[in-house]
């Protein structure tokens, strides 16, 4: 319980820090005064209140449900290498955002949220069926190695739809990925379906556990091991999806966090899971407040900075898990 209030603290030193700093700095009561007595005349509390803020807040979120996204399919699928990005489900969903951009340039975001998820649905079905489709089913490299063919696919097919239709630009943000775009309106449509899916995840954390353990001890305990895999697997879906459509293809936030949620509260996925939305959303905030403050006023994307700590910890973890084979 302590670790929890620290980790919580920290969430809340590193909301505040983002959003004191950036281009322009502010002062704690102008922070204050912008939070609790809003006053639109004011152009520093125009900054904090319409920009940093809902920034900030959806920065929270989704490194939250990123992070959610990649413990639960760690979970599920025995796989310490999974990863909304790493498997191809972020990559389903760009696909689906470029094809909305080409063919419905005005799409609200509502609906631009609906078929993001559309595409991360797809997307793993097409790396479950690749996947199981050879002799021995589907084992945890398989399903890593599905994800970077479909993930491959994907990004290429993205990347043709956004030159043949002229997209490049508008299509840019999404692929470095960033929070820069996110408003209070985007806001009201993130925070309950983000939410209710992690609360959802943590209700599933004692099934999950058991069924990391191995499928023998979760079926004896009479854990419906299929059941909690495909609804693991719709959550994180579900969290990988909105996500995308908010902030774009940020990889590895899955990846890392769970890792390090696992050496602090141990192997219990109903203490996994909440300990990782709150890491989650510490990296995403500090990610972004990197981006924002290394060469101001110009930002480096938050994809990047997620990747200097990313890229190594897969490396280190796809080592490891090589050792064991």
């Amino acid at each position: 319980m302590c670790l929890f209030i620290l980790v919580i603290l920290g969430l809340v030193v590193s909301m505040f820090l983002a959003v004191t700093f950036g281009a322009k700095e502010v002062t704690f009561n102008t922070v204050w005064s912008a939070v609790f007595n809003y006053n639109p005349t004011l152009t520093q509390q125009q900054i904090i209140y319409e920009l940093r803020l809902p920034r900030v807040i959806g920065a929270a979120l989704v490194g939250a449900a990123f992070a959610v996204a990649g413990a639960l399919m760690q979970g599920v699928t025995h796989n310490p290498l999974a990863d909304a990005g790493i498997l191809g489900i972020n990559a389903g969903s760009m696909f689906v955002v470029a094809l909305s951009f080409a063919f419905f340039p005005n799409i609200p975001y509502s609906l631009l949220m609906l078929f993001s998820f559309i595409g991360a649905v797809l997307s793993t079905l097409c790396i479950f069926v690749i996947g199981s489709s050879v002799p021995g089913g589907l084992t945890p490299i398989r399903l890593t190695i599905s994800g970077a063919v479909i993930a491959a696919l994907l990004h290429s097919l993205s990347s043709g739809v956004a030159i043949y239709y002229d997209l490049s630009q508008d299509l840019a943000f999404w692929y470095a990925g960033g929070v820069a775009g996110i408003k209070w309106n985007h806001l009201k449509v993130l925070v309950p379906i983000i939410l209710i899916a992690i609360f959802w995840a943590i209700s599933l954390g004692r099934s999950v556990s058991l069924i990391s353990m191995g499928n023998d001890i979760s079926t004896n305990l009479g854990v419906n091991t299929n059941r909690i895999r495909i609804l693991g697997m719709i959550i994180a879906v579900i969290l990988a999806g909105v996500s995308v459509s908010a902030v774009g293809s940020i990889g590895f936030v899955g990846l890392v966090i769970p890792h390090i949620s696992r050496k602090l509260v141990g192997g219990y996925y109903q203490l996994i899971i909440p300990m990782s939305a709150l890491l989650g959303s510490i990296l995403l905030i500090l990610a972004d407040l990197g981006a924002r403050t290394l060469n101001p006023p110009r930002e480096l994307a938050i994809g990047i900075m997620v990747a200097l700590v990313g890229v190594p910890f897969f490396l280190y973890i796809a080592r490891k898990v090589g050792r064991n084979l």
